[in-house]
């Protein structure tokens, strides 16, 4: 049975984002159709389909850089965005890309908007082989996906989260969800991650990708980020939030080295009218509660 709104085609149904994505659309009236992987390009064909959102995006676990990743997130994204054409049905395509794809640009500045895009060389020179590979594969894939929608006159527009933080429905526990989590967890290796850490939480960036694929004037991309807080403070709000945890004190944190990563402005989208629901609390309350009703706390 077909929701009242139309049928839209969800990409990577079994990941963080888009399960909350697909709860998200229920709610609002669609009806979806969801993939894992290899059915993707038949599900977006589909004829009843009015719009599609890719959450899919393949990641290399293996401690080096794969140009194989990054040629698969192309190919895969390119060929949903054939079969969405081919369906002449598909109203828009909404691809979730990454801030990664603002951030490394070789600027010095505080705070990104859509307009900066991520210089790949700069990527190569200053992170680990597994953190690149990732964020390479994010930045080509969504500038082949804009410049497919160009070239063949199929509307794509592609979204940018910050750190994504909150509840969780997906079967594995979220790689973002673990980062945001390290002063709680003692993952010292990844304090220097989140010394200046933009954040969104997980139901905001559904709701976002729902505006957007319903949102007239849509164009372009649209950076979602509702928070950005240092280490430090970070630290305090964990300590005095949640006590049972040994969280480290600021003072102790003070020496953290790494790259301080700007503020990402989510001007654009919010000039549209959409609003942020969620704070830096709801994020963590809701992050600490499902991972201590999972077992990771």
């Amino acid at each position: 049975m077909e929701g009242d709104k139309g049928a839209v085609c969800v990409t990577g149904g079994t990941g963080f984002v888009a399960s909350w994505l697909i709860k998200g659309l229920l709610q609002e009236g669609y009806a979806v159709r969801t993939t894992v992987r290899a059915d993707s390009e038949l599900q977006c064909s589909h004829r009843r389909m009015q719009g599609s959102i890719s959450c899919a995006t393949p990641v290399n676990f293996e401690n080096k850089e794969s140009e194989a990743v990054t040629e698969r997130s192309i190919s895969g994204a390119l060929g949903i965005l054939k079969a969405c054409l081919k369906s002449k049905t598909v109203k828009r395509v909404v691809y979730t890309s990454s801030a990664s794809t603002v951030m490394f640009n070789g600027q010095d500045v505080e705070v990104v908007d859509e307009s900066f895009w991520t210089d790949v060389d700069i990527i190569r020179e200053n992170l680990s082989p597994f953190m690149r590979s990732y964020m390479i594969s994010k930045t080509l894939t969504e500038t082949a996906a804009l410049e497919f929608g160009t070239q063949h006159g199929l509307d794509v527009v592609t979204v940018i989260p910050s750190l994504v933080v909150g509840p969780f429905i997906c079967p594995k526990f979220p790689g973002s969800v673990r980062l945001s989590l390290a002063l709680v967890l003692g993952n010292q290796s990844e304090y220097s991650l989140l010394l200046n850490a933009s954040m969104v939480h997980v139901d905001d960036l559904a709701r976002a990708h729902i505006f957007l694929l319903e949102y007239p004037d849509a164009k372009g991309r649209y950076n979602c980020s509702s928070d950005t807080i240092s280490l430090e403070k970070l630290s305090e709000f964990l300590g005095g939030k949640y006590p049972e945890f040994p969280i480290p004190s600021p003072e102790s944190l003070g020496e953290i080295k790494g790259m301080k990563w700007p503020g990402v402005s989510s001007k654009k989208l919010l000039d549209t009218g959409f609003e942020f629901n969620c704070g830096v609390e709801e994020m963590f309350d809701g992050a600490i509660q499902c991972c201590k009703e999972r077992g990771y706390l």
